[in-house]
This record gives C-alpha cells, structure tokens and sequence, in this order.
C-alpha cells in the first residue's frame, strides 16, 4: 500500500509568497526547506534512489532568497 500523503509547502522567495503540494511518504523542516529550493529553483532535483545524498540544508536555500518555509498536511 503506498503510504505516501499530500503537503503544503508555503515559503517566500525575494519577499514573494509562494506554494506548492508535493506527494512524500514523510515530511519535516528540513524537507520542507530542500523542496522549497527546488521549487524556487535554486537546488536541483536529485535522482530517485539517490534522494537522501543531495538534500539541501536551510543555510544554503537561504542564501538564495527563500525564507519563511511552512509545511502541513492537507
């Protein structure tokens, strides 16, 4: 059975409100942060299988105008 739910990722980017729904089987702040930079396309989308080598932190979306990143279930 595919335990995978929906999500609401809320961030700014440059002081623009933005969001999306993503589908992941778990979420938390630093997921929500690396999710918001591919959003904003400032953090590349890693390779399924691959997922858990390139995960972005928080500083680095940062620096790029992303702030302010929110996540809940829907």
């Amino acid at each position: 059975m595919n335990s995978a739910k929906l999500y609401v990722i809320e961030y700014t980017l440059h002081g623009t409100p933005k969001s999306f729904i993503i589908r992941l089987a778990r979420m938390d702040n630093a997921v929500a942060w690396h999710w918001a930079g591919c959003d904003a396309g400032v953090v590349r989308i890693g390779r399924p299988g691959r997922e858990n080598e390139n995960k972005s932190s928080r500083l680095e979306v940062e620096k790029h105008g992303v702030a302010d990143v929110k996540w809940r279930a829907t």
